[in-house]
């Protein structure tokens, strides 16, 4: 596998293909000028060596103008997609950098992911071996890339097990697993201890399911680290809507709503492995929301853990019921810096689109910070603003506050503003709204296959990264 770039003649091969096109007698722009290759971002082209080579086949990633880290990841993901199936692949994109290492390495491992438990038969395999060239001297940028690709792999396949196999209760026992394999502290809340410790959303979110809610926390400690940050994930793990139901097609991919917590878990045991020097600990808020002659129902009061009541108007905002008990919770921990992550609102949708994560934040400088990290990361987000006048449309006639607002607009916005009055006075806070980017329904691109994405966990790595560097 090659990079190729756009050139005045057609394409043109990207450093790292030297040898293909010694062996192939020089004739390797002119081979992928006639299949109709230009080079650009995202192409693919596939040609015979015709013996000329070992490999039987070339696969040509197009890299387009000044190639940066996403470009790489994206071209090696494709390239490895292709390339499904072959026992063995040779990655040679151009690698001048630690940084481009783990972004060729990083983009074949993630772009070599397939979820087939479910299927029958026979199968299109994955790559068994990648041999990635040119990358001597950059082994912790690759060992790195190992570490994530595994975090993202868990997060993908959690996001994508069926809601039958992947209640509450089985999210908490593959996180005591993850945490058991990565030496986190584990602690993990059933519904009894729920409702007994004053969680009243998770409780109440919960209480229409057969399978009873979780709530699950999470400890990496540094011995020298001096700050502390607290992930939350939002842990729907499947969201019919409860009895304000969602129309049939939009509950398809509701086994989606647990991606949050999801990346939560794979951050932490990402961040076990590669040993920063900041405490994390880390809020699994696990719940089912089914309708049921058990449900909330639209008009009950919830007491949120601290004590704040919260009218339900609508049961299908129930994920922020579960995060403001965790948020209140992890409050408890003294952390320096919380972030949230949460598919939160189909909103985000309409306003950001699929691939873009919206980033709230109660202070203007970390919102920016997230944002600059999830876009070192990899990761698309943009900063949106928290509106003081959007506050008053959650008042509540009996309560402290209502769950959703009157107005239709801003929907993304008012839900990060509801989770805004849970936050810990005095510490710093940031929300990431990954309804659309958590998991994707259409055609597999770059390294980012159909169905769960893993969206985020790198932005997470990177944010407690930079909190243990002093930047955040």
């Amino acid at each position: 596998m090659i990079g190729v770039v756009p050139g005045e003649a057609g394409p043109r091969p990207a450093p790292g293909a030297e040898g293909i096109d010694e062996a192939l007698n020089g004739g390797l722009a002119s081979a992928l000028t006639a299949l109709g290759a230009t080079g650009k971002a995202g192409e693919i082209t596939k040609l015979p060596t015709l013996g000329a080579l070992p490999a039987p086949v070339v696969v040509a990633a197009g890299l387009g103008e000044d190639a940066g880290p996403e470009e790489l990841r994206r071209a090696a993901g494709a390239a490895l997609r292709a390339l499904a199936g072959s026992a063995r692949a040779a990655v040679a994109l151009p690698v001048a950098s630690a940084a481009d290492a783990e972004a060729v390495a990083l983009g074949a491992l993630l772009g070599n992911y397939a979820f087939g438990v479910y299927r029958t038969g026979e199968q299109k395999s994955l790559v068994e071996q990648i041999v990635l060239t040119g990358a001597d001297g950059h082994d912790d940028a690759v060992a790195r890339a190992r570490t994530l690709a595994a975090a993202v792999t868990l997060v993908r396949d959690l996001v994508n097990t069926p809601p039958s196999d992947l209640s509450p209760e089985d999210f908490a026992d593959v996180a005591v697993r993850v945490a058991g394999d990565a030496g986190l502290d584990i602690e993990v809340l059933d519904e009894k201890a729920l409702v007994e410790g004053g969680y009243g959303g998770i409780a109440g979110v919960g209480q229409g399911s057969v399978n009873p809610p979780r709530l699950v926390r999470l400890a990496y400690t540094h011995p020298e680290a001096a700050k502390t940050l607290a992930l939350v994930g939002k842990g729907i793990t499947f969201d019919s809507g409860g009895l304000s139901l969602k129309p049939a097609e939009a509950m398809d991919w509701m086994k989606s709503d647990m991606g949050g917590a999801a990346a939560v878990l794979g951050a932490l045991q990402a961040i076990a492995e590669l040993g920063p020097k900041v405490n994390v600990v880390g809020y699994l808020a696990l719940a089912e929301n089914m309708p049921s002659g058990t449900a909330q129902r639209p008009s009950d009061v919830l007491r949120i853990y601290g004590g704040t009541t919260v009218e339900v108007l609508n049961t299908d905002a129930e994920g922020r019921l579960v995060l403001a008990d965790a948020l209140v919770r992890s409050g408890e921990d003294g952390p320096d810096l919380i972030v949230d992550i949460a598919t939160l609102t189909g909103a985000q949708l309409v306003a950001l689109g699929t691939r873009t994560a919206g980033v709230m934040a109660n202070d203007d400088d970390v919102r920016e910070k997230v944002v600059d990290a999830a876009g070192r990361a990899g990761e698309a987000a943009w900063g949106m603003p928290l509106p003081a006048e959007l506050r008053k449309g959650l008042d509540s006639a009996v309560a402290d506050i209502a769950n959703i607002s009157g107005e239709r607009w801003g929907g993304m916005l008012t839900a990060g503003v509801f989770l805004k009055e849970f936050v810990p006075d005095g510490v710093r806070w940031a929300h990431l709204d990954i309804a659309g980017p958590s998991f994707h329904k259409g055609e597999a691109y770059g390294y980012t296959p159909k169905g769960g994405t893993g969206a985020a966990t790198r932005t997470l790595v990177q944010i407690a990264e930079d909190l243990a560097a002093g930047t955040l």
